[in-house]
């Protein structure tokens, strides 16, 4: 079992980059670190603006950003000009992310996002508020949160190829932070991304009524107090498929891998697919805990999927 638990690439597309390249100078001074159609700018926050209720692509230059943005308007592509070297580094606007994001729609391509924290708990590499989003290529770590939503049942949030390590928390009397937290989005697609190390809360948690999370891996043995794996606090429909789940020793709650509908049942999960999966529980354990959780009393489609010994397949809570 555990072999062809690992028989499957752990690392998305940018991570090696990452590991093998020497770490990025810091942003060069000489040249202007943010440029839109061969404009260059010194802050982020004026090369947004300029596109401001337009559309167009922000290209960032290798090295570490202390420096952040509010989109308020257009639609706007933040892409690295080399995948893995833009890295935004410890600051935040409007005390919430690195990147704010209430305009007409974005996407974010190749970005590191690292170290954000603020007063409550809830430093993120982005704020999504409003609007769809693609993310693909990027990394979120060492922060509070890698991404929180507000919502908007109308839009889609997309994230691709990513990864999203040593993120949350839940200390300090504060609510919960996680490495994913949407509200009430329409729609969630998560798809080749990794998910590890974890300080605290869930890795993925979504009140979207949508999901599509397909083929990407939930690896815990690393994880500091660690929840759900994946948390559909208010229901969900769409699919669970083709992913890999490895709890890890160190949890706060080891109860439930997937959890549908622990917290309200505003969305309907009747018909959620969840097939396909691979999962196991910390070897040499003497502890048991249940694939699925569902609180939604709903009817769930769960199919065939691989787990070890440990682990039932389905609990009606």
């Amino acid at each position: 079992m555990l072999k062809s638990l690992f028989r499957r690439p752990m690392l998305p597309l940018l991570a090696l980059p990452l590991l093998l390249a020497p770490a990025p100078l810091p942003a060069q001074t000489g040249g202007a670190p943010y440029s839109v159609d061969g404009r260059g700018f010194n802050r982020l926050q004026d090369a947004v603006d300029a596109i401001g209720e337009g559309e167009g692509t922000i290209r960032i230059a290798p090295g570490y950003h202390r420096d952040c943005a509010v989109q308020t308007a257009g639609r706007i592509a933040f892409v690295a000009a080399e995948p893995g070297r833009a890295i935004f580094d410890g600051v935040t606007c409007e005390g919430k992310a690195a990147l704010v994001l209430r305009g007409a729609g974005a996407r974010v391509d190749g970005l590191v996002f690292q170290n954000m924290r603020v007063p409550d708990g809830n430093g993120a590499g982005i704020r999504l508020e409003t609007s769809n989003l693609d993310i693909v290529n990027a990394m979120f770590r060492n922060s509070e949160q890698g991404i929180l939503t507000a919502d908007d049942p109308a839009a889609t949030l997309t994230i691709d190829r990513s990864t999203f390590s040593r993120l949350g928390r839940c200390d300090r009397g504060l609510s919960c932070a996680h490495s994913v937290y949407t509200g009430i989005y329409g729609r969630v697609v998560v798809t080749r991304t990794r998910f590890e190390k974890g300080s605290g809360g869930h890795y993925l948690k979504t009140r979207a009524v949508t999901v599509d999370i397909n083929d990407n891996s939930f690896d815990d043995t690393q994880g500091t107090a660690t929840n759900y794996m994946i948390d559909l606090p208010s229901g969900s429909v769409g699919r669970i498929a083709n992913n890999m789940f490895v709890q890890g020793r160190d949890k706060e709650n080891y109860s439930a891998l997937i959890a549908v509908a622990a917290e309200e049942r505003k969305n309907p999960s009747r018909g959620l697919s969840i097939t396909g999966n691979r999962a196991s529980l910390p070897a040499g354990m003497d502890r048991r805990s249940v694939f699925v959780a569902d609180w939604s009393g709903e009817a769930l489609a769960i199919g065939a999927n691989e787990l070890a010994a440990g682990l039932a397949r389905f609990e009606k809570r």
